[in-house]
């Protein structure tokens, strides 16, 4: 019912940049809080970035911050996140959550409060 797609990852160097997409459909997409998590090997799934019902607000992983900018296109059911200055840490499946019971003002960095997820793109960034 609900699906959310993600794509855009892929190998980069360090430094370099790329831009994730996430498609979602089965939702009411305008009233969903938006997310991005990141799950490296080894290590557990951790928030990077979310977004308000109308794109106003926005929060970051202290990771990524600076580096890294989610926006979303309400239009289009979609979601992005652009990842710039890439290091070899960011490593990791990435993947898309939404949150529709939230409210307006609603940024959970907290993964359980998600409640849909996609099945995630690799990056992967060489030194």
């Amino acid at each position: 019912q609900v699906q959310l797609v993600e794509s855009g990852g892929g190998l980069v160097q360090a430094g370099g940049s790329l831009r994730l997409s996430c498609a979602a459909s089965g939702l009411t997409f305008i009233r969903s809080v938006m997310g991005w998590f990141r799950q490296a090997l080894g290590k557990e799934r951790e928030f990077v970035a979310a977004i308000s019902w109308i794109g106003g607000s926005t929060t970051y992983a202290e990771s990524v911050q600076g580096r890294f900018t989610i926006s979303r296109d309400n239009g289009k059911n979609s979601v992005y996140l652009q990842m710039n200055s890439l290091k070899p840490e960011d490593t990791a499946a990435y993947y898309c959550a939404a949150d529709p019971d939230g409210s307006i003002w609603s940024l959970s960095r907290t993964i359980n409060d998600y409640d849909y997820w996609g099945q995630g793109t690799q990056v992967t960034v060489s030194s």
